[in-house]
């Protein structure tokens, strides 16, 4: 395996629903189900790679409340040296619908306070390098996202490959939120985003012909993956050839987290030279579990998926 790591937002995910129809201003309903978990891109992505019992480093900051504490203790010694900011932690309560979407209420919190002073504090860049580290959530990251040009320039330095999942910005994806996004791809070695937002980044309608545009910006050994939910994923391939793989059907609990768990599941088949093909339906495999469990789990560990590729 090669190393990995992941860079980012990691909060609390209160989850309650699912809600239908949306409820009166002053008015109360009774829901099935909640769960408080760990949250945030960069939280669902290592949360994932550590059921398919893949090792990684996480670099993540806290706020100084019991929520923060909470979210060191569920990473255990990975966690030690994350810095612990004189705020709240970030809090992002998720309301699921019958149809499996979600609707999302979030605090500023310790996020924008994290920076990459405390990021080369947490990661050791020899130790990854030649491998992937996973930027995730950039609009929620101010003070970090600002360097992401110094950040670009260390991981280049230790030879290790960015792979970029923005999520989507807070004020949608305005003019220059698209040319801060394509701006950083040109850094980056893989592109991790859904439809919709490799659809709105390129003013393209079809998911196959954003995937080219995207990667004619971006270094020539670069990989652009598409997340399709339910439809599954597609990929570019450095050489330029096209992959796809289907979503395995499965009765949703919640979407929430789906495609950074995908992330995981696509990141360690990479970062275990699984081919691409395959690397796309370990993601989609790993994230459909992870949709219709509750409590959520993420199926069979990575080896199991490496001994069924080698037989």
């Amino acid at each position: 395996m090669r190393p990995l790591a992941v860079i980012g937002n990691v909060n609390i995910d209160l989850i309650l629903g699912p809600a239908e129809p949306w409820p009166k201003a002053g008015t109360e309903i009774i829901v099935d189900h909640d769960e408080l978990r760990v949250g945030g891109c960069a939280g669902n992505s290592a949360l994932a790679w550590d059921s398919l019992g893949v090792d990684y480093a996480i670099a993540a900051n806290v706020g100084n409340d019991q929520f923060g504490i909470w979210l060191k203790e569920a990473f255990g010694e990975r966690a030690r040296e994350w810095p612990v900011e004189a705020v709240g932690t970030t809090l992002s309560v998720g309301i699921t619908h019958p149809d499996g979407e979600r609707t999302f209420f979030t605090t500023r919190g310790h996020l924008p306070l994290f920076s990459l002073d405390e990021v080369r504090t947490m990661l050791d860049g020899e130790r990854l390098r030649g491998g992937f580290a996973l930027l995730a959530g950039s609009f929620l990251t101010d003070a970090l996202t600002l360097a992401y040009d110094e950040f670009f320039d260390w991981a280049d330095a230790h030879d290790i490959a960015v792979a970029l999942d923005t999520g989507w910005p807070l004020d949608g994806w305005t003019e220059t939120n698209k040319r801060r996004t394509l701006d950083w791809l040109k850094r980056c070695h893989c592109a991790l985003f859904n439809e919709v937002e490799t659809t709105t980044l390129t003013g393209e309608t079809d998911p196959r012909e954003a995937a080219r545009h995207l990667k004619a910006q971006m270094p020539s050994e670069a990989i652009v993956v598409v997340k399709r939910g339910p439809h599954g994923a597609l990929a570019l391939e450095k050489t330029g050839a096209q992959f796809s793989a289907p979503a395995p059907r499965v009765d949703v609990v919640d979407t929430i987290g789906a495609g950074d768990v995908f992330n995981a599941g696509f990141l360690a088949a990479l970062a275990a030279d699984l081919p691409v093909e395959h690397c796309l339906r370990v993601g989609a495999t790993v994230a459909s579990e992870a949709i219709s469990t509750l409590p959520r789990s993420y199926g069979k560990p990575l080896s199991a998926f490496l001994q069924e590729t080698r037989k």
